[in-house]
This record gives structure tokens, sequence and C-alpha cells, in this order.
């Protein structure tokens, strides 16, 4: 840029024109408006350069040249271009609708919850303010002699009218003579007419109130004597004691105001928001802080050059500049605006502490897997969906975050579809996803070697079954399958067998790191991911050891949904969410150990979110499974891809009937049978493990040994349950032994 110097006095920047009227000697010469002329050479100077003072006797304005106009010898032309014309009124115009009905209105979930909690609130309140009318009552009555005493005092103040003693005083101290007399006249006029007043109402006012008591049935003076008493001692309450306590003691939380976001912003140490502070704005509002759901949201636009991600690597600073939990602070993108937008949600309670919404399905339902499938929710309470379809799903956290927990709601929610065949792997070997067995065709859990195997065999299975569907969908019309992909109209033919196949495996890394069958795992599961999404196979992996060795780099770069709770660092974070989400500012890392079931979810929707995965718990569990293995044998589907029937048990040998009488003492001649299989798995827990009552009673049936109805009586209830007599056993016992007959 070159120097701009302000032309010596005598050689002005545009000299004067010569007034041919002058005297020789004298140049002519005029003022110009300065104003005028400054705007003028506005239009032609750079956007990079500051203006240029010019000197107070201006003598000429700036020519209008559309090429240009030198300046110190630079051409300065126009940089900004025209003003557009008005739009018409009816010409269309950009912009975002907001919605008419909030968001939390146009759910029936979120109006549930609402119902809910306001329903549970105010019948606690209630019930909490009936325990306590007893004292309340009580301190009634203890503030009924002061608040006698306050209205006796009132009365008898304003009968001698005592406002205007401090005025009267105030005279004489003034030795004001004059309105000392005026005051006094005034005074004495008004005590005069207010004592004829109360003689002329409060006399029969009295009057007829005792003739009223008097003639009022005796069981009427009680109530009127207690409203009374409750009337006094309101009048009597200390300010400072309220008569009732808060049932429900809110947390107080500070209105969200864009002070407090600037401040909070201008704390984070980005250099273009300090720099744009200091020359005051940069920082701007597109519109006003609201309420939304449960907290505070602001859109904010940053100045140039922040983006939203810089914020984000930086959440617990905002955090801290908020002087809100980190739990409570959940920025965000705005999607659909520049990439300096940003959405700040401010909850007044710590994500992990509020109530986690209920599943929509957990009590009626199915699910149609080509659908959105309720998954849990975001940090304002909204619902949030998963849709599987296309897709394969990673799951991976540090054990005890809550990854199996969301498995779980994937699994039931593809059981709730009738349609759709599901294999279950549960490699962690307990019993978190045990409600599968009752709809899931394969089903296996453990931690030996040939569970390992197994699911093994099932992912060759799904490499052949891949390549059956292929074959299948080529030979379909092309009006019926004109994408060459499974869809709901082409699943529901069952001749062709392209039903939603989803394969579930949870600790995935006890397969992918296995020394025989690890290498093949990998290569089946990534060509899977690759060539099933549009075949109708689904593949969700959970892992909670996501690094290079146990979850294969074509598996964790080819999973389309991810869902990242708690981890240690950038490298679990990047191998479960993707390459440089960390850097993005997307770090599960900053999860605290309380929040159980929340992570970031990538690949669902247009940008990564925070959302909390709902909870099912095991007994809940089992009654959805319930519904979806109904919902299957209802729809004609349980034997084309459901469990297989279980059989009964053959009868075991001689054996059995020793442990019983081993596990049952002779003091103790009944037993319930959850009581005996339970003490039979810790005598014999490779014999007897995962025994049940049902399964129990179907082995000793042989024996004439029936299960019968026994009573006992647990905390103070009497609690009904089918268990078997110790006398029955040992008689058969005594009658093998009799024949000798052993086993």
């Amino acid at each position: 840029m070159s120097d701009h110097r302000h032309p010596p006095p005598d050689e002005p920047a545009f000299p004067p024109p010569d007034d041919p009227d002058a005297p020789d000697g004298v140049s002519g010469g005029w003022v110009p408006d300065l104003d005028a002329v400054r705007a003028e050479l506005e239009r032609y100077r750079p956007v990079d350069r500051h203006p240029v003072p010019l000197p107070a006797p201006d003598p000429l304005p700036v020519p209008m040249a559309v090429e240009g106009v030198e300046v110190d010898g630079e051409v300065l032309v126009p940089v900004d271009p025209p003003r557009p014309p008005r739009r018409r009124r009816l010409e269309p115009r950009p912009g975002t609708r907001r919605p008419i009905v909030p968001s939390w209105l146009r759910s029936w979930v979120a109006l549930r919850v609402a119902a809910r909690w306001a329903a549970g609130h105010y019948s606690y309140t209630a019930a909490y303010h009936l325990v306590r009318l007893p004292l309340y009552a009580a301190r009634l009555a203890a503030r009924a002699p002061r608040g006698a005493g306050r209205l006796v005092a009132g009365a008898v103040g304003w009968l001698v009218d005592r406002d205007a003693r401090p005025v009267i005083a105030a005279a004489i101290r003034q030795e004001d003579a004059s309105t000392y007399l005026r005051l006094a006249r005034l005074h004495d006029t008004r005590t005069r007419t207010r004592a004829i007043l109360a003689g002329l109402v409060g006399l029969p006012a009295l009057v007829l109130a005792v003739w009223w008591w008097v003639s009022v049935p005796t069981g009427a003076h009680l109530p009127l004597l207690a409203a009374a008493v409750a009337v006094l001692g309101v009048v009597g309450a200390p300010a400072d004691r309220p008569l009732m306590s808060p049932a429900v003691v809110p947390t107080r939380v500070g209105r969200l105001t864009a002070d407090v976001v600037t401040r909070a912003l201008g704390a984070l140490g980005i250099a273009e928001i300090n720099r744009a502070r200091r020359e005051g704005g940069g920082i701007t509002y597109p519109s006003p802080i609201m309420r939304d759901g449960p907290g505070w949201r602001a859109e904010v636009d940053l100045p140039y050059g922040v983006t939203v991600s810089d914020i984000l690597e930086r959440r617990e600073r905002l955090a801290s500049g908020l002087r809100r939990p980190l739990g409570c602070v959940w920025p965000e993108a705005g999607h659909d605006a520049h990439a300096g937008r940003l959405i700040l949600w401010v909850g007044d309670q710590d994500m992990s502490q509020a109530p986690a919404a209920p599943w929509p399905l957990a009590t009626r339902g199915l699910v149609d897997v080509f659908a959105p499938l309720p998954f849990g929710t975001d940090p304002r309470g909204r619902p949030v969906s998963i849709s599987l379809a296309e897709n394969n799903v990673l799951v991976g956290s540090l054990p005890g975050a809550g990854k199996t927990s969301a498995v779980r709601v994937l699994m039931l929610g593809c059981g709730l579809d009738p349609t759709c065949e599901l294999w279950v792997f549960n490699l962690k070997g307990t019993a978190d996803l045990d409600a599968a067995e009752k709809f899931a065709t394969r089903y296996a859990t453990g931690l030996d070697d040939a569970t390992a195997e197994t699911t093994l065999a099932a992912l060759r299975d799904l490499r052949a079954d891949i390549a059956r569907r292929a074959e299948a969908i080529r030979r379909l019309p092309k009006d019926l399958c004109p994408d060459g992909k499974v869809t709901r109209q082409i699943a529901g033919l069952r001749s062709q067998g392209l039903h939603p196949l989803v394969a579930i495996i949870d600790e995935c890394q006890n397969l992918f790191s296995h020394p025989d069958y690890g290498k093949e795992a990998g290569e089946l599961a990534t060509a899977i991911i690759k060539l099933g999404r549009a075949l109708g196979v689904i593949l969700i992996l959970a892992t909670r050891r996501p690094d290079a060795a146990s979850l294969p780099t074509g598996v964790s770069s080819n999973a389309s949904i991810r869902f990242c709770l708690r981890v240690m660092g950038q490298v679990e974070n990047d191998m479960i969410l993707g390459t440089s989400m960390y850097k993005n500012g997307i770090q599960a890392s900053t999860l605290r150990p309380s929040d159980k079931g929340i992570g970031y979810l990538v690949g669902a929707t247009d940008e990564p979110m925070i959302v909390r995965a709902a909870y099912i718990d095991t007994p809940t569990a089992e009654k959805i499974a319930d519904r979806a293995r109904a919902a299957r044998i209802a729809a004609g589907r349980l034997a084309e891809h459901g469990p297989r029937e279980i059989t009964a048990a053959e009868p075991v040998t001689l054996s059995l009937l020793d442990d019983i009488l081993a596990v049952i003492p002779d003091a103790e001649n009944r037993a319930w049978s959850e009581t005996v299989v339970a003490r039979l798995a810790e005598l014999r827990p490779d014999l007897y493990g995962g025994w049940g009552p049902e399964q129990l009673a179907v082995v000793l049936r042989p024996y004439g040994i029936e299960t019968s109805q026994i009573n006992r009586r647990v905390r103070g209830k009497v609690v009904n349950r089918r268990g078997i007599v110790r006398r029955d056993v040992a008689a058969v016992v005594a009658e093998r032994d009799r024949n000798g007959v052993r086993g």
C-alpha cells in the first residue's frame, strides 16, 4: 500500500479555479461543503485504507468520474457494488420461519413428560401441606393474640388520628404558630368526626355480632372461632417467618443475558473475540434470548473468523464463564446459517441429574426398521431417533458408561418390528442382552472360544446371505426395485427372503483381537458393512476398547452412525467418531463418570449432537421382549426367523435327587423352587447354571415329584410361590436305594 501524505499548505490537493473578476494579484477562491467532499471521496477509496484528512480550505469538490480519480498519485475507484433495487412487496424473501407451535408442544412424549411432572409436583405439594395442617393451625393460634393487638392498635390509631402527630410535632419544633394552629384545628375536626362515625357504626355492629353469635346453632361456634383465629393469626404473622414452608425448594438459576454470554465468550482466550470486543462490537445476537424447554437458548453470531468449532473445544471454559455446571452448557452449530452462528443452550439442571424421559415404546407400540427408531433425548429433552435402514452402527465407551444399555435400546427396537430378523451375540458373557432369547433367531453369550467361533460362523453366514440377497434383487422387476436396494415393500415379500437382518455383537473387541478368529472376523465385518447396507443387512457393533488392534480400520472408517460415550483420550474419541472429530471440538473425553448413557451421536443427523440414550432396565426389557415375541407370532414370523422352541430337558441322572437333599437341610422341609435352583447352581455351576424353577419342575416330574404352592411370611406379608417338599424327594431316594439303583 502506498504512503498517503498530506500536500503542503502552498500546494493544495485541488487548486482553486481562477476568478476573472478578482483584482490583480489576488487569487479567487470559495469554501466547499467538506462533508459532501468526504462522502464523495469515500466512494473511490479502497476498503483497507483509512480516510485521508482534507485541508481546511479545500477549494474544489471531487469530480464525478466512473473510471476513478487520482489522489496523491493513486487512482481510487469504487469498490462497493451498487445498492440492489428495493424488493417488491410480494417478492419472495429468504429467511427462516420459526415454528408456530413450540417443539415441546408438538411432541406427545414431551407433552406427557410435562403433564406427568405437573401432576407429580402439585400432588406432592398438596400432600406435604396436608400433613402439616396441625402445625399450621398451632402457628395461627400462637399468632392470633399478636394479630388482635395489631387490629386494636390500628383501630385506636385511626380513631385518634395518629398519622397527624409527627406533622404537628414538626410545626412545634419550627415554632410556626400559624401552621400549628391550622393543623390542630384540622386534627380536632378529624378525631371528632371519626369518634362519631365509630359510635354510629361500631356499636350497632357490635350488638349485631353478639345477637348473631347467640342466635346461631352451637355447632357453628367452633368453625366461626377457628376462622376468627385464622384471620388474626395471618394478621399477626411476622414478616420474616411465613406460615407455610415451601414443599419444594427451587433451584435458583440466573437469567441468561447477552452480557453474560458476551463475558463468557470473552473469557475463552480467543484472540479474534478479544480484538472485536476491544474495538466495540463483533458479537451480535440475531434473535432474542428465550426459554427453550428446561433452559435458555441464545443465537450468537461470532466475530469474523471465529467458528463454532473454536467454541466447542473450549466448552469447559465456556461453562466456567457462564458460572454453570458443565452438564448444563451445550453449544452447537446453527445448521441453517454460516459457520459462525452459535446456538448456545444452557439448562437449568445438569443433564446427568435430570430425570430421564421414558422410552416411547416401553409399554406399547411397534417399530418399522425403515423408519426412525426412538433412541434417546437431546439436552433439551427433545426425542432423538436413529434411522437404521442402509446404516451400520458403532458404539464405544469406557466400561460402565452405558454402552450395553444403548445397544439394548436398539436391540429391543428392532425386536418390535415383526419383519426384522435378529442375531445377537454377547461376548461379555453377562445377561444384559438375555431378553433377545425370546425373539432372536440366534443368540449366544460367553467369554469362551466356542462363543467366539459361533459369532464368526454367523459372520460367514451373513456374508453368504449378502450374496444371495444381491442375486435376489437382481432378479426382481426394475419397476419394483428401481434403485437396487431393499425397501419396505420389498422386505414384505416373504418369498424373496429380503427382510431386514440385524446382527448385534457386543464387546466385539474380544472377537476381532482373537488370535485364531480375529483376522477373518475383521475382514468379514468390513465386507458386511460395505456391501450389506443396501441389501437389508445391518451390523451393530459395540466395544469398550477402541484401538487399532481390537477394532479393524475398515470397520471404524465405514460405520455410518457412531455413538461415543465417555472415553479417555483423543485416539479413542477419533477411532469411534471419526478422524479430526476431537480437533473439531467433538470431545467425548470431556464427559464425566456421572454422565451415564450420555454421548456424542454422529451420522444420525447433519451435525454431531449430544444424546442421552434411553434407559431400559431388565424387567422392562423382558416385558418388551414378550411383546416382540407376541407380535411375531401374530404376524406368522416366529417360525421363519424366531428362536427355536425350548424342549423339555432330558431326565438327568438320579444324582440330582442327592444334590437336592444336600442343599435342603433336614430342618427345612419345604423350599421354594427358585431357592433350590440357586443353591444347586452354587453347588455345581457347570451342571445347574442357568436353571430356572420351570426347568426344575420338568426334570422332577418323571420321578413323580410335583411342585406345589408354599406360603411364607416375608416382611409381614404372606408370599405364595411354587416349591418342593424335601420329604417327597427323600422318599424317592429311599425307594431307589431299596431297589439297588444308583446314579
